[in-house]
């Protein structure tokens, strides 16, 4: 089977379809440290997570970039990068506090503590923010994060502009380290796993 790389830049376009991507990354991320972290219930973590990614996913579609890697034959997504360009002022997602005290649950303090600790360490500088690099549970360590990474990281190179990020697992730290990011600090949760914020410049 082969694999393509499909650029996917929505941004205010209406309708769009995000629910393919929502449950790719619901499908990646909903047993991450963090996650079981915010909701240690299996049953009920699940039942939530597409809806709080949902969240973010369609705010990405917004204003943000949105990549993806996908099938060469059917079409159906692998992986999906969604990336903010900090270059300009981007508001909260719609209705936010709402909704995610909503879905959040009993969930919804260390929610709310989560974003205070991620937004503490966020830099001020003008750059593009990695909010989510989501690769389908068994197609991982096949190189599609990479190649998602390697595309966007080429037109940030080209701009002269830095990237940001937060990894949420040694793996995912060494595979930014080895794309040429730098860890800055690292963000502790309480009773929590680490975090590690990450930099990376521009390549010349």
């Amino acid at each position: 089977m082969t694999y393509a790389i499909q650029e996917l830049v929505i941004r205010n376009v209406a309708p769009v379809d995000t629910g393919e991507i929502t449950d790719l990354v619901a499908a990646a991320m909903s047993d991450g440290p963090v996650a079981r972290w915010l909701q240690p219930d299996p049953a009920i973590r699940h039942r939530q997570s597409t809806d709080y990614f949902a969240i973010f996913t369609e705010h990405a579609v917004r204003h943000g970039e949105v990549y993806a890697t996908a099938e060469g034959d059917t079409g159906r997504l692998t992986g999906v990068a969604l990336w903010f360009p900090f270059t300009a002022v981007i508001p909260p997602p719609v209705d936010y506090e709402r909704r995610l005290k909503e879905i959040a649950g009993d969930a919804f303090d260390r929610a709310c503590q989560l974003d205070a600790a991620l937004e503490a360490e966020h830099p001020l500088e003008p750059h593009h923010y990695l909010a989510f690099l989501a690769v389908r549970p068994d197609l991982q360590g096949r190189g599609l994060g990479s190649a998602l990474l390697d595309r966007h990281h080429a037109r940030l190179d080209a701009a002269g502009l830095p990237a940001y990020l937060e990894a949420n697992d040694p793996r995912n730290r060494d595979l930014y380290l080895r794309h040429g990011y730098r860890v800055r600090s690292v963000i502790e949760l309480p009773d929590g796993p680490p975090l590690w914020s990450m930099w990376r410049s521009p390549m010349t």
